[in-house]
């Protein structure tokens, strides 16, 4: 069985969330106020099955913005987990924003090394996060873990694996795509083309593995492996004249289980909510002793929590309220995933950076993960790698609409101790992440050229490309 979440992919989904829970504020509370519209209509619709919620936990929780939502809306306690402690950090945002209440306790950690102790939830929520595993089936094993007997486990928005596809390339989000696409997208004819659901493209290129195996037998052979009860919503997918032909087609052929059908044939997505087999313990309250439910990700021993509110294990483990977030990741994980100032790194969200840089940057700008600077035709900077062993060069920008503007394609080009590492054409407007092998040395100074140049009155700056982090990331086959 292949490995369900390599730590390359760990990197790259707490790079992608910083950059993308909250790096353009006014959008990301319209799109969490808008997805938690839909998940409220999902519990409301199975309140009866789901029961009592306290305590809950959500996992891949981003933001947090579901979690609030049920602390609030639903008089629930409980926890958001994420790999990312600066996602759940900007959760304070929305907080403040929506002016709630009350927050669930946040808590950076794995969902394939749960914090918890076994049995001591009675709901696990999961959007979006699970098709981001190979083996979703592990995920599943932690979830039945910490449930109690008869403990709901509702899991929604997961990707159905589409029959009708010719797999040719990875579309982009709808923002990013071309006018061709965008044409061939409002048809519902792009869902024929593509190898997977809408927006994959941009977290692929952040090195985030995508898993779109699962079709409906999958889905339903695997909880029944692990629940002995379970609901179903199937959302399937009929999207322009394109898809609209083959949905009614489908239904006219079939016309008992014709959602299934449709699903099968078009995809769409799935919403479960499953019940773990035994008799459920009576309702308890909640109390502020939340590190009563926890363990050590290390030792799974018992956490406790100290007077300067720090969780520590005896085998000392400790993880302390860092901005209201909990890092309960393993030790080996957090000390990779959450690195610091480093001189192997040059992320411009951490201060301290700026003595790796040399010349050819502009001031830092942007909010929240979202921070960058400008370079015109060519900056500089240092790196030096932290073990003698083959590294690559990453690098992570935006190339701005303005660029494509000015009648030549977009280029970047990385120098490398006066050596020609990399070359890239970008072909469209937004995120890029760019990687490129290195020969070992001691010490690597970068140089990335960027064309075309613009300008962009009144602002009288030189500008190509912005840039938000340059890292060393271990070879291929390289811890």
């Amino acid at each position: 069985m292949s490995e369900a979440q390599s730590l390359s992919v760990k990197r790259a989904e707490v790079e992608f969330h910083k950059f993308a829970s909250l790096g353009e504020p006014d959008r990301a509370i319209r799109t969490y106020a808008e997805e938690n519209q839909r998940r409220r209509g999902l519990i409301l619709k199975h309140l009866d099955f789901i029961g009592p919620m306290s305590p809950f936990l959500e996992i891949g929780a981003n933001a947090g913005h579901s979690s609030y939502m049920l602390a609030n809306e639903f008089d629930a306690h409980g926890f958001a987990l994420d790999l990312s402690a600066d996602a759940l950090r900007y959760g304070a945002v929305l907080q403040d924003v929506w002016k709630l209440a009350r927050a669930p306790v946040r808590i950076a950690g794995d969902a394939l090394n749960l914090p918890f102790r076994d049995g001591s939830l009675r709901l696990v929520m999961a959007y979006q996060m699970l098709s981001q595993f190979m083996d979703i089936g592990s995920v599943f094993r932690e979830v039945a873990r910490v449930l109690a007997p008869g403990g709901v486990f509702l899991f929604a928005e997961e990707p159905l694996k589409r029959l009708l596809s010719l797999g040719l390339y990875r579309c982009p989000y709808y923002e990013e795509m071309k006018p061709w696409e965008r044409r061939l997208h409002g048809w519902g004819l792009l869902g024929y083309l593509v190898k997977d659901v809408i927006g994959a493209a941009q977290e692929e290129g952040f090195g985030i593995r995508q898993n779109h195996s699962m079709d409906l037998k999958r889905w339903h052979r695997l909880i029944g492996e692990h629940f002995a009860e379970q609901r179903y919503d199937i959302f399937a997918q009929e999207r322009g004249w394109g898809e609209t032909v083959v949905a009614r087609l489908a239904k006219w052929l079939r016309p008992r289980g014709s959602v299934w059908t449709v699903a099968r044939l078009l995809g769409g997505t799935l919403a479960a909510v499953c019940r773990k087999d035994g008799e459920p313990p009576e309702t308890g309250s909640w109390t502020e002793r939340f590190e009563s439910l926890l363990r050590c990700p290390d030792c799974h021993g018992p956490l406790v929590r100290g007077g300067d509110d720090t969780l520590e294990c005896a085998c000392g483990y400790r993880a302390p309220n860092e901005g209201g977030v909990y890092n309960l990741l393993p030790s080996t994980e957090k000390r990779e995933l959450y690195p610091g100032d480093r001189a192997d790194i040059v992320d411009f969200s951490v201060p301290g950076h700026e003595k790796a840089l040399l010349d050819g940057w502009h001031a830092v700008e942007g909010v929240f993960g979202n921070k960058y600077r400008w370079i015109g035709p060519r900056a500089g900077l240092k790196l030096t790698p932290l073990a003698a062993t083959p590294c690559r060069l990453r690098i992570r920008g935006h190339a701005s609409e303005l660029g494509f503007q000015q009648g030549q394609p977009v280029r970047v080009e990385a120098l490398v101790n006066g050596r020609r590492v990399g070359h890239w054409t970008l072909d469209r407007t937004g995120l890029f992440v760019l990687e490129a092998d290195l020969a070992a040395a001691p010490e690597y100074r970068v140089e990335i050229l960027a064309s075309p140049s613009w300008q962009s009155p009144p602002d009288d700056r030189v500008l190509t490309v912005n840039l938000s982090l340059i890292r060393l990331v271990p070879a291929a086959g390289e811890k």
